[in-house]
C-alpha cells in the first residue's frame, strides 16, 4: 500500500517505471528510502516466525512496541513519522490499512 503511494508520486514526476526498475529505485533512490524502516519490520516478523526456537514472550513485547511507534504519524515527526502522515492524508487505502494494524497492534496490550 505504501509503496503503490510512493510509486504513483515518482511517476508522477518521471513517467512509467516497469516492476524490475521499481525494484531499484525502492533499494537505491531516495525517495523511497523511508519505506526501508517497513521493510526491516517484515524481516524481523518473518525471522521471528520461521526461527528454530521459541519466540520469547519480551521478543513479542518488544516488536509490539516498536510496531506501534513506529506507525505513530506525525504531522512534524521525524523522516518516517511525516511521510507516513502524509501517505495517510493522501490515500484512502492507507487509512484502511493504518485502522486495521492499530486494531490488532490495541488488541495486544
Amino acid at each position: 500500500m505504501l509503496l503503490d503511494t510512493e510509486r504513483i508520486a515518482y511517476e508522477q514526476v518521471h513517467g512509467r517505471v516497469s516492476s524490475g526498475a521499481l525494484l531499484q529505485l525502492v533499494i537505491e533512490h531516495e525517495q523511497f528510502a523511508w519505506l526501508h524502516r517497513i521493510s526491516s519490520l517484515v524481516v524481523q516478523i518473518d525471522e521471528m516466525l520461521s526461527a528454530d526456537e521459541p519466540v520469547s514472550l519480551e521478543n513479542i513485547q518488544n516488536l509490539l512496541t516498536n510496531t506501534r511507534t513506529l506507525l505513530t504519524p506525525s504531522e512534524v515527526g521525524n523522516g518516517f513519522a511525516r511521510k507516513y502522515y502524509n501517505a495517510l492524508q493522501r490515500e484512502p487505502g492507507v487509512v484502511l490499512a493504518h485502522a486495521e494494524v492499530s486494531k490488532l497492534l490495541a488488541s495486544n496490550e
